[in-house]
């Protein structure tokens, strides 16, 4: 039975046996550095596969540990509501100022449709399905939803452009369309729960979502009723959340090119709204290896 001693870092030879060769790659099996990481047993010096390296090991052992390691590589990726703030805020202010009766007639969403569908609609949507690679979930349903609800708000006015719905059941300011209506009351509902879950993020996001779901809910109001001033108060509500989205989504974009906080997100980590400040420490290995991070 062959005795291990560590005491040199090779294996000892069993009495009868030839001495073991030497050198790169003549190396015995069995010698625990040559085992895969995950195989490696805790205590011995080695830490398992779970744990990173230490941040005060040696460079040398850290890269081999690294090395013996199964890589994943992640493409990093914009933050996607950069893009997704920015068409909801066009597509919403658009909107809300006609509905809040600050411009236009009954005939002006037939002007406004071809911009909300594309940046408001598609945009916006895009943005939402990028966000599954930030892993975002907040961002992935509110712009997923936001950006599904303007493709169809730009298509049925599209089809009424066309002649392809009749003009007299259009949404029009004043009238009763509780089918139209019932399109809000989801987006209130849902939005409502994103403000909600936007509050365990920062208080900017939680800002533009908070009136969008209000906005929501007196737009259905009004659409139910036939009344008209839910619907003015709606497109206030609609107004105030785009703006908020415009600054939100603007600080997005300057600390992704400067890399560090020049617009306050009003984080619930101090140090986050300084200034001049990174605003996060990325997770990644110093050798190149993209690492993770959750969210945007």
């Amino acid at each position: 039975m062959r005795d291990r001693r560590r005491s040199t870092g090779r294996d000892s030879p069993a009495p009868g046996e030839g001495t073991p060769m030497t050198g790169p790659g003549h190396d015995m099996p069995g010698r625990e550095h040559d085992m895969p990481a995950h195989d490696m047993p805790a205590g011995r010096g080695v830490p398992a596969a779970s744990a990173a390296p230490r941040e005060g090991a040696m460079e040398r052992e850290q890269f081999a540990l690294w090395e013996d390691r199964t890589r994943v590589s992640l493409t990093p990726i914009a933050a996607p509501s950069i893009l997704g703030l920015f068409g909801l805020a066009g597509a919403t202010m658009m909107v809300g100022a006609w509905q809040a009766n600050w411009y236009g007639t009954a005939l002006t969403p037939l002007v406004l449709f071809p911009f909300v569908l594309t940046f408001g609609g598609l945009g916006q949507f895009l943005a939402g399905m990028w966000s599954y690679r930030a892993r975002d979930g907040l961002a992935t349903a509110m712009h997923g939803m936001w950006g599904a609800f303007w493709i169809g708000w730009g298509l049925l006015f599209l089809l009424v452009a066309v002649g392809a719905y009749p003009l007299a059941l259009a949404p029009r300011i004043g009238a009763i369309n509780q089918g139209f209506a019932f399109w809000f009351i989801a987006l209130c509902v849902i939005t409502g729960c994103g403000a909600l879950a936007a509050m365990g993020k920062n208080l900017a996001m939680s800002a533009v979502l908070w009136p969008l779901a209000a906005g929501a809910g007196f737009t259905a109001a009004g659409f139910w009723a036939g009344t008209t001033w839910p619907l003015r108060v709606g497109g206030w509500l609609f107004v105030i959340s785009a703006a908020i989205a415009v600054y939100t989504a603007a600080a997005l974009m300057l600390e992704n090119s400067f890399g560090r906080t020049i617009l306050p997100l009003f984080a619930f980590r101090a140090g986050q709204n300084i200034p001049g400040r990174r605003a996060s420490r990325p997770l990644e290995y110093r050798y190149g290896e993209p690492g993770v991070k959750i969210g945007q």
